[in-house]
């Protein structure tokens, strides 16, 4: 606090250079001392708007003020200089002589555009004082002055950072968020406007210029709060070089000891530029006053009722004339050249058009400009024309996506009814397409504006065509996929049963009865296939691989179903060996009676069963001669498998063939069980079938101890010879013969009863338990039978159960009472051999039965 302001004149009215007070203004500040740390603040405005004022309050610094109460003139001559009072860094400010004043007349505008031009080219912030009131007209904003200035800056010097601070004096009601956007699109235009070098050329605002905008109440009716705000102002100046600050971000800062050198060579290049040719105040007037008739009518076009009905029904659907209905619309504002001459155009200013069927009265703009600068009146006219049609343009996209989708549904729909009616696909889409392309244009024509020259339909056109070649794109793949998929079907019902049925069989023409039924079923469904495809007309490339796919299919699907039935081999092989071990030639169910030669019998069931386990080791459909089955046989029918590796290096044979993960001649991707798996199929094979050959012997030995009751020769011979005395004793005795003949009745009967050779055919045990328990019930039963038969009344004799069912009858009680026994199979028990009854009948087990069949 305790600062002196200090202050001069620094250019005089008539442009006069004050080099000496300048001199002696940077001794008193001391500016010199400052090097690049000192801003510059100028100030622009309207005379008598209160520039002096702000600087004042804002700055403390003692410009002369305007007395209110002598009337209102010219206050500030020239441009005037003062330092501020107690802001950090060292901040000078420059004072303009107000614009548009009386004093130098309507044409004197040569000192203001060059005291404003001076001011942007020094100063680091500029405040461009304006009344509040005055925001939208051309002279008060001093935009015509700006744009000259932006553009004769560029040419004269090199490019800077200023920042614009507009001050809104007076502010109304009008928040200053609805003011800020107006005067910041005012400047925008004034810059894109401006001619520029071909280097600056693209360079935006931002690059020269910081634009902010603050709003301050009336200095004469609110006096208190004037001075808050312009108090609050007044912080935004303190650092203001400062990053962030208000001209933080300036460039080409002269250093302070060459100032005075700077603006004095700064002045004299703007006095002596004699090609400064400002554009005169008429053309600015007509140009201020040419755009707000532009901008009226642009704001009747986006109020006009007709326009807005018409962007409802747009939004809705396609709608029948619009091209006609927007056109007469956009005439009615614009109206181009509707009277002849030049004085018939001055003496019409109102126009009645028909618009939606009423009589409206329009100023139309050619009409209300006509006393303006011919050029910049068309030059407006231009913009206002160009403006009409972008505020029309989105409602004439709107009616071509309509038409868009309209077509493209058309187009859908009537190819599909095309195609149910049995068309060709190819045909069906080539007339479908031109239809729908013949409406699109139909409806580009109708929506068509007269006045512009758009080419947007063409655009849309070539979308809608993409869009119906990506539709029918769509649509054919869909359909062929169809098809592909129901010849697939068809394949996987014709191959899936007839392959599975193949390989149960198992035999030598196996592979190739799966080749022969393959290549039949894939050449009906690629001839089938063919036929439906035919429509579409496909390029050979793509058809040659939709036909490979299906060929593809149908293999993998006989591969797929080969290594199915390769998991299940060892199944099938049991069942092969049972079928032809426990049956004949005649596919009879084998007895063993103890004819039979187990062992060729087994040989032949083994080779039945390795022959189908070489057929499913490997994927024979290329018709390749492979060595499987020999190697198999030799292996392992032959014992080769069986010979110690010891002993095998000893007799100097080849290694074991099976010892592999590959088989010579067949790929890896077509083996299906490998020669080490083959190996342990065959010792797991053998295993689990050394059961069903042990119980055919077993029976064979059974059948052949049940059907031999004589003792062997010898034992009769010695017989005869040891029981001569027996014999002769019983011939002198004959009561001895009946006791014997009695005892052998007795004992006959009680065997017949009895069963006692079905008992024992389940074991010695179980025929003992069974014996004991039924012996004394079948004696008691014997003698009440003889003594009804001595009284001459023979009692019905009780149904004899069948041997079977007593047996099991037996073996169910034995297996209860044993728990130990009824951990083995029935089947281990029996003896699985014949039975004769009475009549001579042989009878097979009927356990054996079902064992074999399994």
């Amino acid at each position: 606090m305790g600062e002196l302001c200090h202050s001069l004149q620094l250019i005089d009215g008539n442009g006069k250079f004050n080099v000496a007070g300048l001199e002696e203004f940077v001794q008193a500040v001391k500016l010199t001392q400052c090097g690049l740390s000192y801003a510059v603040v100028g100030i622009m405005g309207p005379q008598s708007s209160g520039k002096s004022t702000l600087l004042n309050h804002l700055f403390h610094t003692n410009f002369k003020e305007m007395d209110a109460y002598k009337g209102r003139s010219q206050t500030t001559k020239g441009i005037w200089m003062a330092n501020c009072v107690d802001i950090e860094p060292l901040t000078i400010v420059m004072d303009l002589e107000g614009t548009d004043g009386r004093e130098r007349g309507e044409d004197d505008t040569t000192f203001e555009k060059q005291s404003a031009l001076f001011a942007l080219a020094v100063s680091d912030i500029v405040l461009i004082n304006m009344w509040c009131h005055d925001i939208g007209r051309e002279h008060a904003a001093n935009k015509p002055l700006l744009k000259t200035v932006f553009q004769v800056m560029m040419r004269l010097f090199s490019p800077r950072k200023t920042t614009l601070l507009f001050v809104i004096r007076d502010k109304t009601k009008t928040p200053l968020e609805y003011l800020e956007p107006v005067l910041r699109e005012d400047i925008l235009k004034i810059w894109d406007t401006v001619s520029k070098p071909q280097a600056l050329k693209d360079t935006p605002l931002s690059e020269f210029f910081h634009v902010e905008v603050v709003a301050l109440s009336s200095y004469e009716e609110k006096e208190e709060q004037f001075k808050e705000q312009v108090a609050q102002l007044r912080k935004r100046f303190f650092h203001s070089i400062a990053p962030g600050g208000l001209a933080g971000d300036r460039r080409g800062v002269v250093p302070a000891s060459g100032f005075c050198f700077s603006v004095q060579r700064i002045w004299e290049v703007i006095r002596e530029n004699k090609d400064l040719d400002l554009p005169a105040h008429k053309v600015m007037v007509a140009t201020v006053r040419c755009e707000e008739i532009a901008n009226e009518k642009l704001s009747r076009l986006a109020c006009d009722k007709d326009l807005m009905a018409l962007e409802n029904a747009v939004q809705a659907g396609p709608v029948s004339g619009f091209g006609k209905q927007i056109s007469s619309i956009l005439e009615t504002y614009l109206s181009e050249d509707m009277t002849e001459s030049k004085e018939d155009r001055r003496s019409t200013s109102v126009y009645c058009v028909f618009v939606g069927g009423n009589l409206v009265s329009w100023k139309i703009y050619d009409a209300e400009t006509i006393y303006f600068d011919e050029n910049v009146r068309d030059s407006i006219r231009q913009q206002l024309k160009i403006k009409a049609l972008n505020s029309v343009h989105p409602q004439y996209l709107t009616m071509l996506r309509h038409l868009r989708t309209k077509a493209l549904e058309n187009f859908g729909t009537r190819l599909e009814q095309s195609l149910n009616r049995g068309e060709g696909f190819a045909t069906s889409v080539q007339n479908c397409t031109q239809s729908c392309i013949l409406e699109f244009d139909q409806g580009c024509a109708d929506a068509s504006v007269k006045q512009a020259e758009w080419d947007d339909d063409s655009k849309v056109w070539e979308k809608l065509l993409h869009d119906i070649e990506a539709h029918s794109s769509s649509v054919r793949g869909k359909k062929l996929s169809e098809i592909a998929v129901n010849y697939e079907k068809k394949l996987t019902q014709n191959l899936t049963a007839p392959v599975e049925s193949l390989f149960e069989f198992g035999g030598r023409d196996t592979w190739p009865s799966i080749r022969k039924l393959l290549r039949r079923e894939t050449d009906a469904a690629i001839s089938g296939f063919s036929t439906a495809v035919s429509g579409f007309e496909l390029d050979e490339e793509t058809f040659n691989k939709m036909v490979q796919n299906l060929k593809d299919y149908a293999t993998t699907l006989v591969e797929k179903k080969a290594r199915e039935e390769a998991g299940k081999v060892l199944i099938r092989m049991k069942d092969r060996f049972l079928t032809v071990f426990n049956h004949d030639h005649d596919s009879m169910p084998r007895v063993w009676t103890g004819k039979e030669n187990i062992r060729r019998i087994t040989k032949d069931a083994r080779s039945a069963s390795l022959k189908l386990l070489s057929v499913m080791a490997a994927i024979r459909l290329d018709e390749k001669p492979d060595n499987v089955e020999n190697v198999l046989f030799s292996s392992l029918m032959d014992g080769t498998i069986s010979v110690p590796l010891s002993q095998d290096k000893k007799m100097g044979a080849s290694p074991d063939p099976l010892a592999s993960n590959t088989w010579e001649e067949v790929p890896p991707n077509k083996t299906l069980i490998t020669p080490v798996q083959c190996k342990s199929l065959w010792r797991q094979f053998k295993a689990e079938t050394e059961y069903t050959v042990t119980q055919a012997i077993s029976a064979q030995e059974a059948h052949k101890r049940n059907n031999n009751w004589l003792p062997p020769p010898w034992a009769i011979v010695a017989l005869v010879i040891l029981g001569f005395n027996e014999f002769m004793l019983l011939l002198k005795n004959p009561l001895y013969l009946m006791v014997f003949f009695i005892i052998y009745v007795v004992s006959k009967a009680l065997w017949v009863q009895m069963d006692l050779a079905g008992e024992f055919q389940n074991g010695t045990v179980a025929g003992l338990l069974a014996i004991s328990s039924r012996f004394l019930p079948t004696v008691m039963n014997l003698l009440r039978r003889l003594a009804e038969e001595a009284q001459g009344n023979a009692a019905p004799q009780p149904p004899r159960p069948p041997p079977q069912q007593v047996s099991q009858s037996l073996r169910h009680q034995t297996q209860q009472s044993n728990p130990t026994f009824s951990l083995f199979p029935d089947s281990s028990v029996s003896s699985n051999v014949s039975s004769s009854d009475d009549d001579g009948i042989e009878h097979t087990s009927p356990n054996l039965i079902q064992r074999l069949k399994r």
